[in-house]
């Protein structure tokens, strides 16, 4: 399966982001990374990898859960403990994800596109727990009932301009397919 042009994802960020939040989003070669502005780069970058459009929403998904203090520093300012984590890192991992994996499917539905929980943590066989997933879905249904925070709202109605999809309702998030309802 070919990963889609995400330009037309970087041209919509950018236009939204880059004057009101000196913030701009950037196609990487390796490991995604969100770099503040310093004295060679005029304005903050997230950079997600390898193209992958995917990367660019889980990327912007942190971008929005972060404060203005954590925009200020590399990679949030985050804890990030790589590919082969124990179960009780793991644990930690799933705890600290739950908003960001929420946001990351808002968007992807947004878009237009199929949202994938992750682990990001494949050398140990551990998935995405019953858990995790029951969290994300709850997390996601109440940002729904509770209305999108300001930059989440500005790229959910880009995404939904730019690619021609309906509004979100909390019946079209679930963990089994067959129990979703479209619009």
């Amino acid at each position: 399966m070919t990963e889609p042009d995400y330009q037309p994802l970087i041209r919509l960020f950018n236009r939204l982001f880059l004057l009101s939040y000196n913030t701009e989003l950037v196609a990487g070669d390796d490991e995604p990374i969100y770099l503040p502005a310093d004295q060679v780069h005029p304005h903050h970058r997230i950079i997600f990898a390898h193209g992958f459009y995917a990367s660019a929403l889980h990327e912007i998904a942190h971008w929005c859960v972060a404060g203005p203090e954590r925009r200020l520093l590399e990679d949030f300012g985050y804890w990030y403990k790589p590919d082969g984590r124990t179960a009780d890192e793991q644990a930690e991992f799933e705890r600290v994800e739950v908003r960001p994996q929420a946001y990351e499917w808002i968007f992807n539905m947004s878009a237009g596109r199929k949202f994938h929980f992750s682990a990001d943590n494949l050398s140990a066989g551990i998935g995405a727990s019953d858990g995790f997933r029951q969290s994300v879905l709850a997390e996601v249904q109440m940002i729904l009932q509770r209305g999108l925070p300001p930059r989440v709202r500005t790229l959910v109605e880009g995404l939904q301009q730019e690619y021609g999809t309906e509004p979100l309702q909390p019946e079209q998030f679930c963990l089994e397919h067959d129990e979703c309802e479209y619009a």
